[in-house]
């Protein structure tokens, strides 16, 4: 699929998304020259045409070639009645450009994608989705773009567990096609060796508080942005349809994966108790996450680095191939 199906492809999907909403005047801003099919959903902008420099403005430069370039992506979905639809953007572009600051010499950051996969976009009005496949081809032409031009090392970083799934097929699809790439991703943030125990010493809530819009996510948002989020409106709900395999929290637990419908466990919309929240535990756990992120990124770079060694030296298959 060519790239410019790929991206209307998403942009179809986020349009049908709003109209499901009862919206009926859904349009699309874009540069001059751009079409993607949209037709008559299309509002072109009144600028030049973009030049080459200009378009490549947030993408990383050559000299950025053997740093871990990390891929920030939320979503916009609701987040009950006291948060605002940004959160998981918000929350995973601060732990990125926060990574990325404090390591600048072996990571750079794309700018964050805002929308993401929902699988329950129908439960609660303005949850948007880009599409499972959609989102996959879209950020393995991505992927396709950065390689050609000579990077080696990715860290897909997510805000929305709906992205999860997707994300694995995405990593397993790059690996396949460019056997010369390390491109991972991980569960989600503050949810590793480093986040889990962070998360345990300062959480109030019990198990089932920081599902989605609970102790955790509000905590972020108290500390990132404050004068976003009505803690007059919020409604803890943690009395979830549970069983010792199948329960949600923010790191999740049980061997079963599943997806009933969400409506089956809050009315609010909230999977958790942001009641507990504070903006001190959440700048707590920010900075957790970030280091998190960081050591993440020493780890790439220690697996690409191993693994290119053995293939120089010839090691298994590699003997027959040829490498530059």
């Amino acid at each position: 699929m060519a790239a410019e199906d790929t991206f209307s492809t998403m942009l179809a999907n986020l349009i049908e998304s709003v109209r499901d909403d009862g919206f009926t005047r859904v349009f699309v801003l874009m540069p001059q020259g751009l079409d993607l099919g949209l037709g008559t959903q299309a509002l072109h902008l009144p600028t030049k045409h973009l030049t080459s420099s200009e378009m490549g403005e947030n993408l990383p430069s050559d000299e950025q070639r053997r740093k871990v370039i990390l891929i920030p992506i939320g979503h916009t979905e609701q987040h009950a009645y006291h948060l605002p639809l940004n959160v998981d953007t918000l929350i995973i572009e601060a732990i990125a450009n926060g990574a990325a600051t404090q390591s600048p010499a072996t990571c750079a950051t794309l700018p964050v994608m805002p929308y993401g996969v929902s699988m329950h976009r129908y439960a609660y009005a303005a949850t948007t989705t880009v599409g499972g496949r959609a989102f996959e081809d879209f950020w393995l032409s991505i992927i396709d773009v950065l390689v050609g031009r000579g990077f080696d090392r990715f860290y897909f970083l997510s805000g929305h567990g709906g992205n999860m799934s997707f994300l694995v097929n995405i990593i397993k699809y790059a690996g396949e096609r460019h056997l010369r790439i390390f491109c991972a991703t991980a569960f989600l943030h503050t949810a590793g060796h480093l986040g889990a125990p962070v998360i345990e010493k300062h959480r109030q809530s019990k198990l089932g508080g920081m599902g989605h819009a609970g102790e955790l996510e509000t905590s972020f948002m108290l500390h990132l942005r404050p004068e976003l989020c009505h803690m007059e409106r919020v409604v803890d709900e943690i009395d979830f349809v549970a069983t010792p395999n199948y329960y949600m929290d923010w790191i999740e637990g049980g061997t079963l994966v599943a997806n009933p419908p969400w409506y089956d466990d809050t009315k609010s919309g909230s999977y958790g108790a942001g009641s507990f929240a504070t903006a001190e535990k959440g700048r707590i756990w920010l900075e957790t996450a970030i280091q998190e992120k960081i050591d993440h990124v020493a780890e790439i770079h220690k697996q690409q680095e191993m693994r290119e060694a053995r293939r120089k030296d010839g090691f298994g298959m590699w003997q027959n191939i040829k490498l530059s």
